[in-house]
C-alpha cells in the first residue's frame, strides 16, 4: 500500500456503477464540503454504460479517475483507488451519499481525537430525514434468525431483539460498534495497510463486515457518530421494494447476498455456514408450508416467491462450495 502523504488530509474515494447525474450531484457536493481542507477525489468507475466515466473526465478534470473495464463489485473497485490514495485518511463514499454541512470536517476531527479508531461511520438518513441503520452488531445465526422473523421489527427497542441495527440505541449518541455500513465511512490507513483492504471475495455485500470484523480483530476500534451527518439516497430507493419480483435482476441481487453470506461465516465462524444456510432455510421453508393451502392468492404467491428463495439459497450454496470458493467476478 502506497505509504500516506504528508500534504493531503483526505482521499475521497466514489465508486460508480452506472449512476451518472447522480454521480454529478455527488461529486459536486464532495467539492462544496471540502472547503480549505487539502483532499484527492477519486472515482472508480465498474464498467459503467450510461457515460458516467466520460462526464467525470469532462466535467470534473480534477478528479482521479480510474476505469475498470468489467465490474469488479464494491469491495474490489474500492481497492483500485485505495491503493493509490494519498491522504493522512481513507473515506469511502456511495454515489449516491451527500455530506451534510460540516461533516467530513467533523469526521477527521473525530479520527484525530480518537487515535484507537480503526474506522469510523456517520448517521445515515434518506432525503426525507429519516434515520437509516447506520451502526450495526456483526452478524450471528441467532441475530440473522430473529431479523428474518421479523421480530426485530415489532421490537426495535427492546435490546435483544434490536440488537442487530441496534434499534434500542440512542441514535444521536456516539458509540463504539461492531460495524458500520459502507455507504459513508472514514478510515486510517496505517490500519488498512496492517489488516489488508476490502477481501474481492465479496462482490456485493458484506466486504464491509468483514473489513470491519478483521479492524476490531486487529485490536483497533469502530466508531459511530451521530453529528456526522451523510444523506444516503440508496436506503429510500430500497423502501419501495416491499417484495421481491423475481426478476432476473432481482434473483442476482439475492444470489450475491447468499453467497457472500456463506463465505462471510465460513471465513470468520468455519463450521457456523452450514448452520446458517440451515437456519435462513427453514424459515423459507415454514414460510412455504404455511402458504401451501392459502385461501387467498396472496398468500399462495407469498409461499411460491419462498420456494424460489429456497431455489436460491440452495444454488449459492452450490456456487461457494458452501462457502469456500468466490465464483470469478463479476458475479
Amino acid at each position: 500500500m502506497k505509504p500516506t502523504g504528508l500534504g493531503i488530509d483526505v482521499s475521497i474515494v466514489i465508486v460508480s456503477f452506472n449512476t451518472c447525474e447522480v454521480l454529478r450531484a455527488c461529486l459536486e457536493s464532495v467539492q462544496r464540503e471540502i472547503g480549505a481542507l487539502s483532499a484527492e477525489i477519486m472515482v472508480v468507475d465498474n464498467a459503467s454504460t450510461d457515460g458516467s466515466a466520460e462526464m467525470v473526465a469532462a466535467e470534473f478534470p480534477e478528479v482521479i479517475l480510474f476505469r475498470s473495464d468489467t465490474n469488479l463489485g464494491f469491495g474490489a473497485a474500492n481497492n483500485v483507488a485505495l491503493e493509490k490514495a494519498t491522504g493522512r485518511y481513507h473515506v469511502l463514499l456511495n454515489s449516491d451519499a451527500f455530506f451534510a454541512p460540516g461533516a467530513l470536517h467533523l469526521a477527521i476531527q473525530h479520527m484525530d481525537a480518537t487515535p484507537d479508531c480503526g474506522l469510523g461511520g456517520a448517521r445515515l438518513i434518506g432525503r426525507d430525514g429519516a434515520w437509516q441503520p447506520s451502526a450495526r452488531t456483526f452478524h450471528s445465526i441467532v441475530g440473522d434468525l430473529v431479523v428474518m422473523t421479523g421480530l426485530a421489527g415489532q421490537f426495535p427497542k427492546n435490546r435483544f431483539f434490536g440488537d442487530f441495527d441496534r434499534t434500542w440505541a440512542d441514535s444521536m449518541e456516539a458509540a463504539s460498534v461492531d460495524w458500520v455500513p459502507g455507504a459513508f465511512c472514514i478510515a486510517r490507513p496505517e490500519v488498512l495497510a496492517k489488516v489488508g483492504l476490502f477481501d474481492p471475495a465479496f462482490f456485493l455485500y458484506y466486504e464491509e463486515v468483514d473489513l470491519c470484523k478483521r479492524i476490531k480483530d486487529a485490536g483497533y476500534s469502530i466508531w459511530y457518530w451521530p453529528d456526522v451527518v451523510v444523506v444516503h439516497w440508496g436506503g429510500e430507493s430500497s423502501k419501495r421494494v416491499k417484495t421481491l419480483a423475481y426478476s432476473s435482476m432481482a434473483a442476482q441481487v439475492v444470489m450475491w447476498r447468499m453467497r457472500s453470506m456463506f463465505l462471510y461465516y465460513r471465513k470468520h465462524h468455519d463450521e457456523q455456514a452450514w448452520l446458517a444456510k440451515e437456519a435462513e432455510g427453514f424459515m423459507y421453508r415454514l414460510t412455504i408450508v404455511r402458504n401451501r393451502f392459502a385461501s387467498t392468492q396472496e398468500r399462495k404467491d407469498r409461499g411460491e416467491r419462498y420456494k424460489v428463495l429456497l431455489a436460491l439459497l440452495e444454488q449459492a450454496w452450490k456456487d461457494t462450495r458452501g462457502g469456500r470458493f468466490s465464483p470469478p467476478r463479476p458475479w
